[in-house]
């Protein structure tokens, strides 16, 4: 078997992706805000 030292992999590949997700939910979230706000002053 394989040694595997702890702590030792390499997760730059994860780390993007997840600061990538992030990115994208923060802004469809503001987006979300801004058309709500948007549909409630003008759609009346």
């Amino acid at each position: 078997m394989a040694d595997h030292q702890h702590g030792s992999m390499d997760t730059t590949v994860q780390e993007n992706t997840y600061n990538g997700f992030m990115t994208f939910v923060t802004r469809f979230c503001v987006a979300m805000i801004l058309l709500a706000l948007f549909l409630a002053v003008f759609a009346t």
